[in-house]
C-alpha cells in the first residue's frame, strides 16, 4: 500500500520557478490521488503526476475570500448556481483533477464521483495567481479549462495588477482579454462584474460597498 508521507528534496530555486510548484510526484493513478490526497493541502493530479503546491500567502487568501464572498452573494441573489472553493476537486479532463480557487456550478444537482470528485462542469472558474503559479494559471489551466469547454475563466494577478478574462469561442479555445482598470463583466454569469481596482490593490473595497455598486450598475445597465 502506498505511503502518504512525502519527502520533499531540496530543489534549485531556478527549477522551482520554472516548474511553478513545490514538487511533482510521478507514477500515481487518479484513484490513488482521490484516496490519499490530504484534505487540508492543495494537491492536484495531472496525467499521472501529483502536484503539491506551496502554501497560499495571506494576500492570496484575502483575494480569494473577497471574490468568493461577492460571488456567493450574487449566486444567492440570482439563483444562478453555487460558488465553491478549493480544496474541492474538479475533474477537468479524464486524467486532470484540479482544485480551482473558486468555481461556480450551475443550479441543480451536482454529480460527484469517488472521493468527492466533482464531475459537473462549472460555468465559471477563478484563479488567483502567485509568482510560483502564474505560468500554470495563465497557460496550463487556461488550456485545460478550454479543452473542458468551461465557458469562462478569470485569473486575478495581484502582482501586475491585472484581471485576465478567458471567454470560450464557438470554434473552441479561449479568447483572452487583459484588464487593468474599469469594469469587467462576465458572459457566463450575466449581471456579474467587478471593477479591477476593487479587488487587486490593498486595501480592497469593503464587500458591502462593492455589492451595492454592483447592484446599482446592473440596474443602470452599465
Amino acid at each position: 500500500m502506498r505511503e502518504l508521507q512525502v519527502r520533499v528534496p531540496a530543489l534549485p530555486q531556478e527549477w522551482l520557478q520554472a516548474r511553478g510548484y513545490l514538487v511533482h510526484i510521478g507514477g500515481w493513478t487518479l484513484e490513488e490521488f482521490l484516496r490519499l490526497a490530504p484534505e487540508n493541502q492543495r494537491w492536484e493530479f495531472v496525467r499521472g503526476e501529483v502536484i503539491v503546491h506551496s502554501p497560499a500567502s495571506v494576500r492570496h487568501q484575502e483575494i480569494v475570500g473577497w471574490m468568493a464572498t461577492l460571488l456567493h452573494l450574487f449566486c444567492e441573489h440570482t439563483a444562478c448556481g453555487e460558488a465553491l472553493l478549493g480544496p474541492a476537486v474538479l475533474l477537468v479532463l479524464p486524467q486532470v483533477a484540479r482544485e480551482p480557487d473558486i468555481f461556480v456550478l450551475p443550479a441543480g444537482p451536482v454529480e460527484e464521483g469517488p472521493g468527492g470528485l466533482i464531475l459537473t462542469r462549472p460555468r465559471f472558474v477563478v484563479e488567483v495567481a502567485s509568482p510560483s503559479t502564474r505560468r500554470i494559471d495563465l497557460e496550463d489551466k487556461a488550456r485545460e479549462y478550454a479543452q473542458a469547454s468551461i465557458p469562462e475563466y478569470w485569473v486575478l494577478d495581484p502582482d501586475e495588477p491585472a484581471l485576465y478574462q478567458y471567454l470560450l469561442e464557438e470554434k473552441g479555445g479561449y479568447h483572452r482579454q487583459h484588464h487593468t482598470q474599469g469594469w469587467v463583466w462576465s458572459r457566463a454569469l450575466p449581471g456579474f462584474g467587478v471593477q479591477v481596482d476593487w479587488v487587486l490593490p490593498q486595501p480592497r473595497m469593503d464587500i458591502a460597498t462593492a455589492w451595492e455598486m454592483l447592484q446599482q450598475a446592473r440596474e443602470g445597465g452599465v
